[in-house]
Order: C-alpha cells, then sequence, then structure tokens
C-alpha cells in the first residue's frame, strides 16, 4: 500500500510541479506566482476537492451495500469526513477569492501608456513635387 501511495505522488509531483520548475523564474515574486501558486497550488486545490468528492461517495456505497452494523457507521463517518472536506475547500476558495477581489489583489496590473514628445527636433517638410512633373520642385 506504501509503494502505490508513494508512486501516486511521485507521479502528481512530476505531471504538476516538473513543468512549472521549467519555467524560467528571475524574482522572488516570480517564484512564489510562477512556481508555488501556479504551478502547485491552483492544480492541487481542484484535485483536493476531487478525492473528498471520491470519499464522500465511497462512504455512501459502504453506507447502501453494508447490511448494518459497524459497516454502517464507517460509510456515515467517510459521508461526514467527505462533506467536511468539501465544505472546508470550498470555503476556504471562496475566502481567498473575496479577500483578493476586496483588496483588489488580482495579477492583472493595468498598463498606462504615456505618450512623450521625442527630444529631436522634427525634420523640415520635404518640398512637394509637381504631379506632371515628378522629379521638379516647385
Amino acid at each position: 500500500m506504501k509503494k502505490i501511495i508513494y508512486t501516486f505522488f511521485i507521479a502528481l509531483f512530476s505531471v504538476v510541479a516538473v513543468p512549472a520548475l521549467a519555467a524560467t523564474v528571475t524574482t522572488f515574486k516570480g517564484l512564489i506566482n510562477d512556481l508555488l501558486i501556479a504551478g502547485i497550488l491552483k492544480p492541487l486545490i481542484p484535485l483536493l476537492i476531487g478525492l473528498a468528492i471520491v470519499v464522500f461517495f465511497y462512504g455512501i456505497i459502504i453506507f447502501v451495500l453494508s447490511e448494518g452494523g459497524e459497516k454502517k457507521n464507517e460509510g456515515k463517518q467517510y459521508m461526514f469526513w467527505g462533506v467536511i472536506g468539501i465544505f472546508v475547500m470550498v470555503s476556504v476558495w471562496g475566502l481567498v477569492n473575496l479577500i483578493k477581489e476586496t483588496f483588489n489583489l488580482n495579477q492583472n496590473v493595468p498598463q498606462i501608456q504615456i505618450n512623450v514628445p521625442s527630444a529631436t527636433s522634427p525634420t523640415p517638410a520635404a518640398p512637394a513635387s509637381s504631379p506632371a512633373f515628378p522629379n521638379q520642385t516647385i
């Protein structure tokens, strides 16, 4: 059983974290945003919510298929902890998004474009040429 768990975590790390490690990170903020948040935590949250849902449904299956006694209690425990896991994950996810939107902590920084005139003097306009005689200036 331990071998299966270790294999699962190694596969999870290779699918989630290794592509994030391949990204070029130049600052500490980039390390936190690109590697930790976008690379590991963002894909991990839906995975944990999915795991809590699987635990909940596993509890339902055990509860329904059991004939009574200890197995029914075990199914109830799985359902209870599955609901608690779903509630905690969705609540934390919602609170983080609420705080992010309240304090305007989104990562989309507005770009302000300022047009500054160049320091060089403008070039004088070329003399107009006659349409009938293109090589002559007027």
